[in-house]
């Protein structure tokens, strides 16, 4: 399911337009991702829980030419799946 799918799919379930679920959808996501920029968990009990993890600065190489490159510290993003959304899955 792509992002028009997902939209979709809201607008028909909820009643609402797609204009609507398109401007619901992207509050959400923006949200999501304004909490976790400031470092923040969002907790979505039965869903999941959206989080950061903090990689290392490492030393890494080059595929093509072999050479050590310096690989910098990062902030990634990650998901953990509730006992719901698993239930639901399996």
């Amino acid at each position: 399911m792509n992002k028009a799918e997902l939209i979709s799919s809201v607008a028909d379930s909820s009643g609402l337009s797609k204009a609507d679920a398109g401007k619901a959808c992207e509050a959400v996501f923006d949200t999501i991702t304004g909490s976790l920029g400031r470092g923040e968990e969002v907790r979505l009990v039965g869903f999941g829980t959206f989080s950061t993890t903090h990689r290392k600065a490492s030393t890494g190489r080059n595929p093509r030419t072999g050479e050590p490159m310096q690989i910098k510290a990062s902030t990634l993003p990650k998901f953990k799946a509730g006992k719901g959304l698993k239930d639901a899955v399996n």
